[in-house]
């Protein structure tokens, strides 16, 4: 007698996941074993253009412009040493999943109470919405800019992009990270081609990517900047703590068998090798933005440091520095080119911005959606403050509109700050420790001490900037009493960020002494049984 077919299992619209992160390309991409570097290195390439697209995404656009126009190349260190950082942390993520095979809101939960867990998802949630918002923003003003699509239609398009996200999710994984490539590249090759036309001060630029005090000066301020105000916000706009979970994730893509640590080690180092390798292309497009400040255009042209202040400067041969940008100007290209490069900027932040969403929404609370529904949801949530601030200021004259856009843009960043400490201290404690990645592969002595100062200096100018961050949404012609309220409400927040920092570590380091045991006491059964 013939067994009846299987019925296909109906998926949920919400289900219970407690299994390998992304379980779907989980272990998916086959890898050659003992090939040269070069081939092995393709193999492992592509989980580092995903996190790198978080690096040079809409938000990183207008702080790093306008720093350069304000202070020239003084602030290419910022940028530098943002950058180096990212490439610790990132390499210590992919680490992390490659070795534990869980990503990191799967360790974090893991090792922390349910209550906790649920908080720190809640959170993160808020900082992927935040980056959605500029997400949608900065697509919904490129579709403005390219196609004339007024603003609010602009953005009800940008929720569409859930139906890009369909097609991609069924083509595989591969073919996601190459579109992502393909991306990364248009955006490069935009800004190299308006930089090379402006001929910029090489050797300035060189001179500038070594650190010096006035990097961190509180004085001059120029536009209502300091220079201290400018390497915060370009500090803030390039590390992000949805990265971290992300490649800890996506690094688990790539077949290997576990059980072979030199297998694992392979993995290992590959995956840094092409975290490493995307990240610079990162930090030469947002060194690119902060020459294009410098060099594009003349020194202070730029009032309005919005998207459509710098396509109107880019198309206005009045702003611009030299004759050869004048004459490209006049036919439009370069401003072409720039709403080009910020479409795709939006679109591939598409991508990684749903699938981090996923990882955090498995790992902390156990519960899955279908991409697109992810996709949708937040998407939807994102869209309502855009569209509340563009229907507040559609009777008010342009300038006034785009200036509210940019604020909101800028202002939902400070989620990110709330987020970021949150992500990189469990990082770090996990990849510290023997228990949780054995002594071969946890930090060396150089990595764990870079690590520590990364985490507390980030997390230390993260909060020394929540007060003007939160003054930061009154605008500027706040009273005297609106902007000590709230500065007092970021004190507020910034004793409950301390306080929950000190739970989760506190958790975590109860965890790991209880793994320690575990495997002690694992040890001490296998060598009674010999």
């Amino acid at each position: 007698m013939k067994n009846a077919p299987e019925t296909p299992r109906k998926h949920k619209l919400i289900e219970y996941a407690n299994g390998p992160s992304l379980e779907e390309i989980n272990g998916t991409v086959e890898v050659p074993k003992g090939k040269g570097f070069w081939r092995t290195l393709f193999a492992y390439s592509g989980p580092g253009a995903l996190v790198a697209v978080g690096y040079m995404d809409p938000g990183n656009w207008s702080t790093s412009i306008t720093g350069g126009q304000n202070f020239q190349y003084l602030l290419m260190s910022v940028i530098l040493i943002s950058s180096l950082i990212a490439m610790l942390l990132q390499n210590m993520a992919a680490k992390l999943g490659i070795v534990s095979q869980m990503d990191l809101a799967q360790a974090i939960r893991a090792r922390t109470s349910k209550t906790l867990g649920i908080i720190l998802w809640i959170m993160t949630e808020f900082a992927i919405m935040a980056t959605d918002i500029a997400e949608v923003i900065g697509a919904a003003i490129a579709l403005y800019l390219l196609f004339h699509i007024p603003l609010v239609i602009a953005v009800f398009v940008t929720v569409f992009d859930v139906l890009l996200l369909l097609l991609l999710t069924k083509i595989g994984f591969r073919k996601i990270e190459a579109i992502v490539v393909c991306l990364i590249m248009v955006i490069l090759l935009v800004f190299v081609y308006q930089v090379a036309l402006s001929n910029p001060d090489w050797g300035g630029i060189i001179k500038g990517l070594v650190p010096s005090a006035g990097t961190v000066a509180s004085h001059p301020k120029v536009n209502g900047m300091s220079p201290l105000s400018g390497a915060l916000g370009i500090i803030g706009a390039t590390v992000m703590p949805h990265n971290l979970y992300l490649h800890s994730a996506i690094s688990q893509t790539r077949k290997i068998n576990h059980d072979d640590p030199e297998e694992v080690a392979t993995a290992v180092r590959f995956s840094q090798w092409d975290s490493n390798i995307q990240l610079t292309f990162a930090f030469v497009v947002n060194s690119l933005l902060l020459i294009m400040g410098v060099a594009v255009f003349k020194s202070g042209a730029v009032k309005d440091p919005s998207f459509f202040g710098l396509f109107k400067a880019l198309s206005d041969t009045t702003m611009l520095s030299n004759g050869v940008l004048i004459a490209v100007a006049k036919s439009g290209i370069l401003s072409i080119l720039f709403a080009v490069a910020l479409l795709a900027s939006g679109q591939n932040s598409t991508i990684t911005g749903t699938l981090t969403g996923q990882v955090i929404m498995e790992g902390f609370i156990h519960m899955r959606m279908p991409l697109w529904a992810r996709r949708l949801v937040t998407r939807l949530i994102s869209v309502i403050p855009v569209l509340v601030c563009v229907w507040m200021t559609r009777n008010l004259p342009a300038v006034d509109e785009h200036e509210a856009l940019n604020n909101l843009m800028n202002n939902s960043q400070v989620f990110l700050a709330f987020a970021l400490p949150f992500s990189m201290l469990p990082l770090l404690m996990m990849t510290d420790s023997r228990a949780e990645m054995g002594q071969r592969f946890k930090n060396s002595l150089w990595v764990k001490v870079c690590g520590w100062v990364s985490v507390v200096g980030l997390t230390v100018l993260n909060v020394i900037s929540l007060p003007d961050a939160f003054a930061g949404f009154l605008g500027d012609g706040a009273a005297a009493g609106q902007v000590q309220m709230a500065h007092i409400m970021a004190y507020v927040a910034i004793f409950a960020v301390l306080a929950l920092l000190a739970w989760c570590t506190a958790d975590l380091y109860r965890g790991n002494k209880k793994l320690m045991q575990l495997q002690g006491d694992a040890h001490h059964d296998v060598a009674e049984e010999a």
